[in-house]
């Protein structure tokens, strides 16, 4: 059996109104045109709030906030795909044929949001009631009444009042619901990340301590062996297991509490000091500024660094390039290998903890995977940012710092 719904629609008692999301009206039964009332052409293609707009006299009335409340309500619908019932709401409706000129309404007003196939809301269908009249009616009997037992008591009977006062609880305890959800949804979300951290840390452990392990039997069951390369395999090994440990306390510190106090750190100087003290790996070119200075913690920005030249010297062929310049608003660092690079499918799950990359696997197979997440960490922490850029050969990690003060462009500390 065939149904002609818009026939239904149409027809229905109930004063309705069709919405697209964006509350443009599209279609509205007999009985809505009625109760508004206007006409279908003087509807069709508006915006709900253009064709009945607020009433100017009233904007400060804290019983007069229908635009407001009918608004919050559509766009509640819309946001969690569930009817909305309104308590009893003043909208003042405008007089047809006299611009600007408003009389009290009161209203009654359910929004269903209609989906589509694909979940999606499609449409949303206003549905109204106005009992003008029944508050009227209750409101003289409530002055009635009132001046009958003022003598005795002072009776508040008001309707509107009472309805307001439970449809702001009604939001209140819907907003208390929302943000519970939200907390629910990040506390599993956190515990589910701690339980695989715990797990991959683990596992990455395992690595070094048996490495350890195996060193000791062989020492222990070896009649003569090369104590000296002995010492020096379980040292590596004590220091992979060092620096995990350190990486796993340095993301625990930074999740707990807020950034260090902030100085004023010149990016080229930091640079050139911190190479100085390092033993590269690879060969290093510099291109420094003079001048880039950011606000962030001298220590945090060594260790940032540190970790970016340790992932480029597992990566590169032959020479590492570092840049320190600007880019107003911007300074900018960037630390440049000639290795394999990582192709865009990747670039941000590198910065995922312990996510490796099959090529790092290879190239480092204890390393934990947890230096580039706490150097994002790092750059977030002092409004930066730190990302993967293209680049012809090879990986180029960019970090973008707000500059304190210009420096001097083009000039150049260390080459």
């Amino acid at each position: 059996m065939h149904i002609d719904y818009e026939a239904v629609f149409k027809a229905s008692p109930t004063p309705s109104l069709i919405l697209t999301p964006d509350f443009v009206m599209v279609a509205a039964n007999d009985s809505y045109l009625k109760v508004v009332p206007r006409t279908l052409p003087d509807l069709l293609g508006q915006n709900l709030f253009t064709a009945f707009p607020a009433n100017p006299h009233t904007a400060n009335d804290p019983e007069s906030q229908g635009v407001e409340v009918l608004r919050a309500s559509l766009e509640y619908a819309m946001a969690t795909g569930k009817p909305d019932c309104m308590p009893l709401q003043r909208y003042d409706r405008e007089v047809a044929g006299r611009p600007g000129v408003f009389e009290e309404r009161y209203w009654t007003t359910v929004n269903t949001p209609i989906l589509g196939p694909d979940g999606d809301v499609k449409w949303l269908m206003l549905s109204i009631e106005d009992v003008t009249d029944v508050v009227q009616v209750l409101k003289r009997s409530q002055r009635a009444a009132h001046g009958k037992l003022a003598q005795r008591q002072e009776v508040d009977v008001d309707l509107y009042a009472r309805a307001r006062e439970l449809h702001n609880l009604g939001v209140q305890l819907k907003q208390a619901h929302s943000q519970h959800r939200e907390i629910t949804t990040a506390l599993h979300e956190a515990i589910k990340r701690q339980r695989q951290m715990v797990f991959d840390v683990s596992h990455d452990l395992r690595n070094p301590i048996t490495g350890l392990l195996t060193e000791l039997e062989v020492a222990l069951s070896e009649p003569v062996i090369d104590l000296q390369q002995i010492l020096r395999n379980l040292l590596r090994d004590a220091e992979r297991l060092n620096e995990i440990v350190a990486d796993v306390l340095e993301l625990a510190r930074m999740d707990s509490i807020t950034p260090d106090a902030p100085d004023e750190v010149d990016l080229g100087y930091l640079v050139a000091e911190e190479l100085q003290r390092r033993i590269p790996a690879a060969g290093i070119r510099t291109r420094l500024d003079q001048g880039v200075v950011v606000r962030a913690s001298r220590i945090r920005l060594a260790r940032l660094l540190s970790n970016l030249l340790a992932n480029a010297e597992r990566h590169t062929s032959t020479t590492i390039e570092i840049i320190v310049t600007t880019d107003p608003p911007d300074a900018v660092l960037e630390v440049i290998d000639d290795g394999a690079g990582i192709p865009p499918a990747d670039r941000e799950g590198v910065f995922e903890r312990l996510r490796r990359l099959d090529e790092a696997r290879r190239r480092d197979p204890g390393g934990s995977g947890l230096g580039l997440p706490i150097a994002r960490a790092i750059a977030e922490a002092y409004g930066g940012r730190l990302y993967v850029a293209d680049h012809p050969q090879g990986a180029r990690l960019v970090l973008r710092l707000p500059l304190c003060r210009p420096g001097t462009e083009n000039a150049s500390r260390a080459e």
